[in-house]
């Protein structure tokens, strides 16, 4: 986890992200039902570095606690001027790792930073001036989590990337909490490489960039409201189911449209 722009602010701008950030990163954690006190945690001031059990946590934490985390710093964000906003990049690697004298070593670690360094994740927080998460998952965390069905989030949420980072080379799979797999942005991305959906008109809970996206007609992404949302009102062909009583809604998700392709 690193934050985008620290170097740009000034001393006290800076102190006041070295203190929130840890804040927001445990809020985050709670809200998820993870806790931090079993994490090994590296800090270098804007940026943590966490190193977690094998417990089968992960689909969680590609889930839900970054779910919460983008919540959280919307939240933040909110209540501050456009130059004090606090802006995440992520990456996430699985990998043995060892404690060593002055932190962790291993080539997890290692591929990890390469991966939290990328192109794609500065290039996709330029892009969205109104996104304060991008997530870069790699190619080995995907395919378990998401890829594997593990998750509430689908292979179309992301986009494959290309890393290229001094020695290091390999694929990974990057989303914005604001729009969900961003198109091509160049750079490194590889191309024409978003997930197929077996449902084109399938809408998200990411919303989208005002601007700078492909398409602006029903069923694509476009400011008509989202990948796939339609504004259109059709009353025939509504479905709508009564509930009496409490409704145990956890894990649950609700959505709202049109039936037609």
């Amino acid at each position: 986890m690193d934050a985008q722009s620290y170097g740009s602010k000034n001393d006290r701008s800076q102190s006041e992200t070295q203190h929130d950030l840890p804040r927001i990163l445990d809020k985050a954690a709670r809200s998820a039902g993870l806790s931090r006190s079993d994490w090994h945690i590296q800090l270098k001031g804007d940026e943590q570095l966490a190193v977690l059990p094998m417990n089968g946590d992960e689909p969680r934490l590609v889930d839900d606690y970054f779910r919460h985390l983008a919540s959280e710093l919307r939240h933040y964000n909110e209540q501050r001027t456009s130059a004090a906003r606090m802006r995440l990049r992520a990456a996430m690697h699985h990998g043995p790792v060892e404690l060593a004298d002055n932190g962790f070593a291993g080539t997890a670690v290692v591929a990890t930073a390469r991966l939290l360094n990328s192109r794609p994740l500065y290039d996709a927080l330029d892009a969205y001036a109104t996104a304060d998460l991008a997530l870069l998952l790699s190619d080995e965390v995907f395919r378990s989590t998401v890829a594997g069905g593990h998750t509430t989030l689908r292979a179309s949420d992301f986009s494959r990337v290309t890393v290229r980072v001094k020695e290091y080379e390999s694929t990974a799979w990057l989303t914005v909490p604001v729009i969900g797999a961003p198109p091509a942005m160049g750079g490194d991305r590889s191309s024409a490489d978003r997930p197929a959906t077996d449902d084109p008109h399938r809408a998200t809970e990411y919303l989208p960039e005002p601007a700078d996206l492909p398409g602006e007609g029903k069923g694509t992404l476009g400011r008509d409201g989202g990948a796939g949302a339609r504004n259109d009102y059709h009353a025939e062909r509504m479905n709508v189911t009564h509930m009496n009583g409490p409704v145990d809604a956890r894990g649950a998700v609700f959505g709202f449209g049109s039936t037609d392709a």
